[in-house]
């Protein structure tokens, strides 16, 4: 059984190719997929050569960690029928090539265990989910109740930016948003995007930064309340560093807001299914598989890119 799949051959290398899948087993499921999404955080590193060390790292690799399929075919051990939409995190099914994270493929053999059945009326939207899982994960403060809490502030409006505003609030938040690019700050719901330059507050209780920039933190520390927590919700790949003194002044806190648990996959896919997460206005480019490489740079270079997808139906 062969899947056609994206492979980043080494760094700014990249070629759609036939790949052998391993065989599934009665615990898995083999999935058609229909659309993948593109990162613009770890696979942009991926891509580029800059992802620091990282469990399953090497070259050549098959990215991706957003995709959604139908069923083809579901083990005997499984609770999946075929024909079944379903959310797939990412594989590791094709032999020597790392699955790093492997659901940018036609077809992909995973653990039944991995997939999460959702409704077809999420369609493409369905590959948002990861990045919104993402974002509620980075929106639960330790020992509060999950969904009752989100940032003051919160750092970028591109796609998981966007998520973590729209989710605080749901939970009755008002949060600000900076974005420095003027293209970015459309599309808010309930909640104000502004220009950093603009905005004079410097009293912020929680800040969110998905920026990725690790330079950033001496201007959030300057903005936040005593006893104020910065979460590191993007992915840095160079070390971070702070003046401490206003730090100190401020006892300020800081979290790194790590990969979404399953549960936090679940709570999203059900706001999203209920209509109250909107997944709306994300998804921006499309493009069919043999046009890979052009795809991937617009995602990673195009600021009007939020999110890129690639139709498989089109392989």
């Amino acid at each position: 059984m062969n899947a056609h799949a994206v492979v980043v051959e080494e760094p700014h290398k990249l070629n759609v190719r036939e790949l052998a899948l391993v065989e599934p087993t009665d615990n898995d499921l083999v999935v058609d997929i229909h659309w993948s999404g593109i990162s613009t955080g770890t696979e942009k590193l991926l891509w580029s050569g800059r992802m620091p060390t990282f469990p399953g790292m090497g070259y050549p690799l098959v990215p991706g960690y957003e995709s959604v399929g139908r069923v083809a075919q579901a083990g005997r051990s499984t609770n999946f029928k075929e024909g079944e939409l379903v959310f797939v995190p990412g594989a590791a099914c094709f032999g020597e090539v790392k699955g790093l994270f492997g659901g940018a493929a036609s077809r992909v053999v995973i653990p039944a265990l991995r997939a999460l059945r959702i409704s077809d009326q999420l369609g493409e939207r369905g590959t948002l989910l990861a990045l919104a899982a993402t974002a509620y994960h980075a929106n639960v403060v330790p020992g509060s109740t999950p969904g009752t809490t989100g940032p003051e502030l919160i750092i970028g409006h591109g796609v998981l930016g966007r998520m973590i505003a729209r989710l605080a609030v749901i939970a009755g938040a008002k949060p600000v948003v900076w974005e420095t690019n003027p293209d970015r700050r459309a599309g808010a719901l309930g909640y104000d995007v502004v220009d950093p330059k603009d905005d004079t507050r410097s009293n912020y209780r929680s800040i969110c930064d998905v920026s990725g920039d690790p330079k950033v933190l001496d201007s959030l520390i300057a903005r936040g309340a005593p006893g104020c927590e910065i979460v590191l919700a993007g992915f840095y790949d160079q070390p971070l560093s702070f003046s401490f003194a206003p730090a100190f002044l401020r006892e300020a806190r800081m979290r790194v807001a790590a990969q979404w648990k399953p549960q936090d996959l679940t709570a999203v896919k059900e706001l999203a299914e209920s209509g109250r997460l909107s997944l709306e206005g994300l998804i921006t480019h499309r493009s069919n598989p043999q046009s890979a490489n052009e795809a991937y740079r617009t995602a990673f270079t195009d600021p009007a890119c939020l999110k890129m997808i690639l139709d498989w139906r089109t392989a």
